[in-house]
């Protein structure tokens, strides 16, 4: 019989989060959370209280439940790690019927005829990115030579943005996705040029669509499919998701293969690791700095035998939860061999990330061409040397000086 339990008392409820990001370490208190109560009450930067779910299968149970709202991480009085709420109108923050509409429009940018010829390209482009930094000599800074210049040009590619143009919105990137970095005037002032910028790119492309997601957009607005804030937001969180997210997995990934250099040995020894290891660090690195956007109950719901009440608003951290010893064995140990990885690097639900095949394919080509040509890759000085790029939602190093 399952127990329900009810918190209603928030005194004394600790404070979020549980200290300082340190690299890649994951806080032991979400850990410890995910063995002894994957569901329990954190009192938030922002906004006040919120449950935080740690375990893996009341991440899924959670993800996969639509009577948690995302419209709540559009609301200023929503606890959340990040100084302000999300903008409405981008895809994290809809719920269905909105939700399922729109993501079936911009699906169509992510098909598997276009993501297969960025792949060709990806290739081209590591080719090209390597061979400059061979003639520019060590050290060469991985992350500018390759994290950086892959998913950008591959995300301006598959939106249709003028290769030129990058500097434009690469400007915002960090702002945007700040959490202590940046003051809520700076955020509000990228997002708005964000927004500046997606407006005149749908104005000049107007007259000369084709297969990328702006003319994608175009179309559906145009038809009456979308408005216009709807179309320029979830843009823009394509554009950002589509770059950030993929240039921190890439610099981290690398990292780890140099910070630990017989896990760069394996796979260069056994190129069959490659997939494997891909999936294996996706689960391991603890991405987000912090815990998710946030959700708001939309009606009484039981997640993992605690009692969630209408109105409460819920995060998670899912490298907690993919560390869970009641899903992956010697969950703490980066193991290439994992026979068993169903991890939630991607998300689940309705929210799974939509360019999860290009990402895979951005770390796969980026790493793949780091071992096809340096058997001997190694840090310059110690992984303790390393910089890290602070206040930001996603983790990665700020570079990641290399010698061969």
């Amino acid at each position: 019989m399952t127990v329900t339990h009810v918190v209603t008392d928030t005194s004394g409820v600790p404070k979020y989060p549980f200290g300082p990001v340190v690299k890649l370490d994951l806080n032991p208190r979400y850990l410890e959370l995910g063995r002894t109560e994957p569901v329990s009450r954190v009192t938030m930067p922002y906004g006040g209280v919120a449950w935080l779910i740690t375990g893996y299968h009341e991440i899924r149970e959670f993800l996969a439940d639509s009577r948690f709202s995302s419209r709540a991480a559009t609301e200023p009085d929503t606890a959340r790690v990040t100084p302000l709420p999300l903008r409405p109108g981008n895809l994290l923050s809809m719920d269905p019927p909105d939700h399922g509409k729109i993501r079936k429009i911009v699906a169509h940018a992510f098909r598997p005829r276009i993501v297969n010829q960025l792949s060709e390209r990806m290739r081209e482009l590591v080719a090209e990115q390597l061979d400059a930094m061979e003639e520019a000599g060590p050290p060469g800074d991985l992350v500018q030579r390759l994290a950086i210049p892959l998913p950008v040009r591959m995300i301006v590619e598959l939106f249709g943005v003028p290769y030129e143009q990058r500097a434009e919105f690469r400007k915002y990137s960090d702002v945007f996705v700040a959490t202590s970095a940046h003051t809520k005037e700076e955020i509000n002032e990228a997002r708005d040029g964000l927004e500046a910028f997606l407006r005149k790119l749908i104005r000049i492309r107007r007259g000369s669509l084709s297969d990328d997601l702006v003319s994608v957009l175009i179309q559906a607005l145009d038809a009456g499919h979308m408005t216009e804030v709807e179309a320029v937001r979830t843009g823009i969180g394509i554009l950002m998701a589509g770059h950030e997210t993929s240039l921190s997995m890439i610099s981290n990934i690398t990292y780890l293969l140099l910070a630990q250099r017989e896990l760069y040995t394996q796979v260069y020894e056994n190129r069959s690791l490659l997939d494997p290891a891909i999936e294996e660090m996706l689960r391991i690195v603890p991405l987000r700095s912090t815990g998710s956007f946030p959700r708001r109950a939309a009606e009484d719901v039981e997640i993992g035998g605690v009692l969630i009440r209408e109105g409460d608003t819920v995060i998670f951290q899912r490298a907690a939860g993919d560390r869970d010893e009641r899903v992956f064995e010697d969950p703490q140990d980066i193991r290439f061999d994992r026979k068993h990885n169903p991890h939630l690097g991607f998300g689940h639900g309705m929210h799974f990330c939509l360019g999860a095949s290009l990402a895979r394919a951005e770390m796969k080509t980026a790493v793949g061409g780091l071992l096809d040509r340096y058997p001997d890759l190694r840090l310059i000085g110690t992984p303790d040397d390393v910089p890290w790029k602070p206040g930001l939602i996603a983790r990665a190093p700020e570079s990641l000086l290399v010698q061969w």
